[in-house]
């Protein structure tokens, strides 16, 4: 993907401040998805020559980016936006989509929710933060063969993923375009197990008080929380598995 930008507002720029505004456009395009997990950046000779700057001042805006886990540089290949890492070694964020269709099921999607709000105290809550101004908050269900496989209720921070916005979530689910946009440094899943309600029970068309596998999870980047999520699945049909490697 070319790289265009105004070079006279960079050279016209402040030369303490011109890394910065270096660091921001390649960051605007990396939040914005225009440049997606993988992509490689321009080399840093590229960069100088697109910014009309020396090479500290590039190697200066790539270093910050790499510090906040949105860029890795690598040895002779390049420098290439960072892809989401997993939780551990056997913990993984999934795409429901991509794990049922991996089963050689069908999936099915259908949007419940979506509604784009000012936060309250109990979305700032539930995202750990202090201030935040406005969220996404979506429910939606997700089916396999036609059975509910899960529920999901996802509050997504559009202060930290303003491309939220714009995103269509009643065609993509919610988990497959942040994992495709959105690069992540952190996650914390929480699990736990309930008996269904009877709200509960209808949308997973399972018996009230049948058992339920809850997984509540948190991703971060950079210490900024970008989305909180809480899944039911049905007990009977879902299970985790973990295998490990001994040191």
């Amino acid at each position: 993907m070319s790289l265009s930008v105004d070079r006279d507002k960079f050279q016209a720029a402040d030369k303490p401040t011109l890394y910065k505004q270096i660091r921001l456009d390649i960051e605007r395009r990396i939040l914005t998805g225009e440049w997606p997990p993988g992509h490689r950046i321009p080399f840093e000779h590229e960069l100088m020559t697109r910014y009309g700057c020396s090479r500290m001042t590039v190697s200066k805006a790539l270093s910050e980016l790499a510090q906040a886990d949105l860029i890795e540089r690598r040895r002779r290949a390049g420098t290439f936006v960072r892809r989401p890492k997993f939780l551990s070694a056997v913990l993984t964020i999934p795409d429901i989509r991509a794990e049922i269709t991996a089963l050689g099921r069908s999936y099915g999607y259908q949007l419940i929710r979506c509604a784009r709000r000012a936060a309250n105290d109990a979305d700032r809550a539930r995202l750990g933060v202090r201030k935040t101004g406005k969220v996404i908050a979506i429910s939606c269900r997700h089916s396999a063969d036609g059975v509910p496989f899960a529920i999901e209720d996802r509050l997504i921070d559009l202060d930290a993923v303003p491309e939220a916005a714009t995103a269509d979530f009643a065609i993509e689910p919610p988990g497959t375009w942040l994992l495709h946009h959105v690069p992540w440094t952190e996650a914390e899943h929480s699990i736990s197990a309930i008996v269904a309600d009877d709200q509960t029970a209808a949308a997973l068309d399972i018996a009230s008080g049948a058992p339920c596998l809850v997984i509540d999870r948190h991703t971060w980047r950079s210490a900024r929380t970008l989305t909180a999520v809480h899944l039911v699945y049905p007990g009977e049909s879902h299970k985790l598995v973990a295998r490990f490697k001994g040191g």
